[in-house]
């Protein structure tokens, strides 16, 4: 399998990942009336003239920090806390971030970029793993709770809440392993599952949480396709259950909110090597240079856990149909919904 990087700091003492998310408790949101965004807002957020300087990431954190509200909520479960903006004209995108790694010793990570853009290199990524050496606290005051205070100001990150969610005994395949829930930065919820014998990760749709409605592709009857994420799912033959197969890549390479799980994983609630010793049956060579989460020792990479293709065109998730129809049982059906899954 292969290490994701942390070019995209999307892993330990990194953290940079495009997006802004929602805020809220995971598992009591009380709709109130959705936000409506106008143009009128936008383009006097553009035309605002610059009040920092946007290469001083002091001054990034501070005005970010500021413009918190006194509690958040952190859906993602890799802990980042997303954000996005704009100054002088050009936007920015970042995160904070509560590693399970280091949030204990009083660290919080920040990092901000502007927005990945085809056309261009990106001109700043900047990222800093805050302490009281820097003069911003983190306390613990509850299992996933965690206040952070700079220059007086106090905000309650509340981490999300999983601990409860499992899949029904019906959704888990005959020796799967259910290595804990996703809550994906799209707001898709998730089980990352687990098969020794088959050596196949799966994303299987937490049906009981509905975030988005579906479509059915043109280029299979198994396959339906989100409407707002355009997150592909495949319908497994064996259980009730959808499975992700496909990612849009246009997603992946402008790193949006919809570039897929890998880098989501329930790390609050992985018990014990359930996920490293998954990694290490699929690259053995690793062995030794990997925690329990997959991080690499110096934690500047992480395994990447994402047996899904990324599609450009909806044609290509046919071939899953191909791959099925020649399947004569499981243990050669459930390696064909994983075809992308990096080694």
């Amino acid at each position: 399998m292969g290490f994701r990087c942390h070019h995209r700091l999307s892993l330990a003492p990194l953290a940079l990942l495009a997006g802004s998310l929602l805020a809220g408790s995971a598992s009591a949101v009380v709709a109130a009336q959705n936000t409506i965004k106008t143009n009128e807002a936008y383009v006097e957020e553009v035309m605002r003239a610059p009040e920092y300087d946007i290469r001083s990431i002091d001054d990034v954190f501070d005005y970010v920090f500021s413009s918190l509200d006194d509690e958040v909520t952190v859906y993602p479960t890799e802990n980042y806390y997303y954000f996005k903006f704009v100054h002088g004209g050009v936007p920015y995108a970042g995160n904070f971030r509560l590693d399970i790694a280091d949030r204990d010793q009083g660290i919080v990570h920040f990092a901000y970029f502007s927005e990945n853009n085809p056309f261009v290199e990106q001109e700043i990524s900047e990222h800093r793993a805050y302490s009281e050496q820097f003069g911003v606290k983190v306390e613990k005051k509850g299992e996933l709770d965690y206040a952070i205070t700079a220059k007086d100001r106090t905000v309650l990150f509340r981490l999300n809440d999983l601990r409860d969610v499992k899949p029904s005994e019906a959704m888990v395949a005959d020796g799967e392993q259910y290595i804990g829930p996703v809550f994906d930065e799209s707001g898709v919820q998730m089980f990352l599952m687990w098969n020794p014998t088959t050596e196949t990760f799966h994303y299987v749709l937490d049906e009981s949480v509905v975030t988005e409605s579906f479509f059915q592709s043109s280029a299979s009857t198994q396959v339906k396709i989100g409407r707002r994420s355009h997150f592909a799912w495949y319908k497994d033959r064996y259980r009730e259950r959808w499975i992700l197969v496909g990612v849009r890549a246009a997603e992946t390479s402008l790193n949006t909110f919809f570039d897929g799980p890998f880098d989501q994983l329930p790390d609050n609630f992985i018990e014990g090597d359930l996920l490293r010793d998954a990694l290490l049956t699929l690259s053995p060579e690793v062995e030794g240079q990997i925690d329990r989460l997959g991080n690499s020792l110096d934690l500047k990479g992480r395994m990447l856990v994402d047996p899904y293709i990324l599609y450009d065109d909806e044609a290509e998730l046919a071939a899953f149909d191909q791959c099925a129809a020649a399947a004569v049982d499981a243990a050669s059906y459930y390696p064909c919904l994983a075809v992308g899954q990096s080694k």
